[in-house]
């Protein structure tokens, strides 16, 4: 089954589970009447959108200036950077340093990189332990299942889902508290903390000037995973890069609220380096990978490299009618909704991921929500532009477009074949062959009413009411 089947598999059956379709809309209008409430503490919330764009802008225009002096800075403060080309290459890096470190045990905060080249399946092959420590993240991981929606990874289940997980995994438990849950989790985290000798970690911006890495989260796993164990990874792609501290002023709020509606995240962390000799807490060693998988490739289309600017907030996933009846899962990518049709084709190839781009209506609900103003509904126009021109296609597709295109360049032969096609469809529904496989518009026809078909065309109904010629 190729990618394209499997989605839409996968959307059909999601889209028809009234229960699951409830659990996300009630979770999203959740954050849709927070974050309204959220830009309201901003003077002038498009002002911040087109600050935050510019920065993210200038990030990426210069992305080599800025990568090049962020890595200069770590590494003056005793940190390591390794530049990954492929996510192959870094897998193996942080592989092989925790064969050297003798690592058994590692705990994870929430990281799309790390997802994105299944990190974690490949430390686990090796006999290595992992431990999400993202509330949600740790959910899913207990059900072997990937992260739900970038901001949310568990927002499919309801308390109850998570009470009977907990109560299989973790022995009786008679409750569904939400606070009995988080306890449990606590626990169970605990003592991982205590005894990794790896903590990763990705970020969400790699400040350039001061050679700072920003972590944002609402737990507070983060600090812990990059505070108590020896060894700090950093696993984060190179668009992550911002010029100056001083944009975080404007970054840290406008992320916090297009995402979730807070005023700003509960826990921004920064760190640049090991352990200083005077201080207290900190790893011994700190790394950073910097990974492209193709971001570079991205870049150099001036067309589309502003996809770039993404800082994963999650607001065109909530924004996004397709994504509000199908789901996280049934994109089976690490990047869902409009962001991750419109990247994922560019990270792992047009011809397996040209169909995500045609999971959209085009209504710009995307573009009008997305913090640094990437016009994402574009994007996806441009992705499906390319998978015309660059994509292997089915021949069936080829031969119909040609046709239509062979038909409708000329008004005597668009007449003629519309009155074939409408007898041809009349004389079809009097057989009884409406959603049969000899129907022609079965691909409407499974989900939905034949349309009734005129026994005249537009033209000659037109024709006949104005008295035209």
């Amino acid at each position: 089954m190729t990618a394209a089947q499997d989605f839409l598999r996968n959307a059909a059956t999601k889209s028809a589970d009234l229960v699951h379709r409830q659990i996300i809309r009630r979770g999203i209008d959740h954050y849709d009447a927070a974050v309204r409430g959220g830009r309201l503490r901003f003077l002038n919330w498009q002002a911040a959108r087109e600050k935050c764009q510019d920065i993210k802008r200038e990030a990426m225009n210069h992305l080599d200036r800025y990568l090049e002096e962020f890595e200069r800075r770590v590494k003056e403060r005793g940190g390591r950077v390794f530049w990954a080309e492929t996510g192959e290459e870094a897998r193996r890096y942080i592989l092989e340093l925790a064969e050297a470190r003798g690592v058994r045990t590692i705990v994870k905060s929430k990281s799309m990189v790390a997802e994105e080249i299944h990190l974690t399946s490949a430390l686990k092959k090796q006999g290595i332990q992992v431990f999400e420590t993202d509330l949600g993240e740790f959910i899913v991981q207990l059900r072997d299942e990937a992260p739900y929606h970038i901001v949310t990874p568990a927002m499919h289940l309801t308390r109850q889902d998570i009470a009977a997980l907990f109560k299989d995994k973790f022995g009786s438990m008679g409750t569904d508290d939400p606070k009995v849950l988080v306890a449990t989790a606590r626990e169970a985290l605990r003592h991982a903390f205590f005894t990794a000798e790896m903590g990763i970690t990705g970020a969400n911006f790699l400040v350039a000037d001061s050679g700072m890495v920003s972590v944002t989260t609402n737990e507070g796993n983060a600090d812990l995973g990059l505070s108590l164990p020896k060894i700090h990874v950093v696993i984060t792609g190179i668009e992550k890069i911002i010029p100056s501290v001083e944009d975080l002023a404007i970054l840290w709020p406008v992320l916090a609220t297009a995402g979730t509606g807070q005023p700003i995240t509960c826990y921004n962390t920064l760190v640049g380096g090991p352990r200083a000799a005077n201080e207290s807490q900190g790893p011994e060693e700190f790394h950073v990978i910097l990974l492209d998988n193709g971001r570079t490739d991205l870049l150099a289309d001036p067309q589309q490299r502003e996809v770039l600017h993404c800082i994963r907030c999650g607001a065109c996933l909530n924004a996004c009618p397709i994504y509000r009846n199908i789901g996280g899962h049934a994109y089976a990518t690490t990047y869902q909704g409009p962001i991750g049709s419109v990247l994922t084709p560019h990270l792992h190839g047009l011809n397996e991921f040209q169909h995500l781009s045609q999971a959209s209506t085009l209504c710009g609900a995307c573009t009008d929500v997305c913090p640094v103003k990437i016009d994402l509904h574009h994007h996806l126009l441009h992705n499906r532009r390319n998978a015309v021109e660059r994509a292997n296609r089915l021949w069936p597709e080829r031969i119909a477009f040609k046709a239509w295109r062979w038909t409708v360049t000329s008004a005597w032969r668009f007449r003629f074949v519309g009155w074939i096609a409408r007898r041809v469809l009349r004389w079809s529904y009097a057989l009884g062959l409406e959603s049969t496989p000899l129907d022609p518009l079965r691909a409407w026809t499974m989900d939905r009413a034949a349309p009734p078909i005129p026994a005249t065309s537009f033209r000659a109904q037109w024709r006949k009411q104005s008295g035209a010629n």
